[in-house]
């Protein structure tokens, strides 16, 4: 895991590149990206799992 001064680099880079009235554009976007990833998953394993309950076995 990056330490302080890796992060803090890092946010100086991002600044140079994107300026500081890009930053919190990408950060909102990438928030909701991670949110709908996320949202995705948790869909797919309740739907794993409801279907594997509540569908019958043929011939049972």
């Amino acid at each position: 895991m990056p330490g302080f001064w890796e992060l803090l680099l890092l946010l100086i880079i991002c600044l140079l590149l994107f300026g500081a009235r890009k930053l919190p554009e990408i950060g909102a976007g990438l928030g909701k990206g991670l949110a709908d990833f996320q949202r995705t998953l948790q869909g797919t394993k309740d739907t794993d799992s409801s279907d594997d309950s509540s569908t019958p076995l043929p011939g049972k």
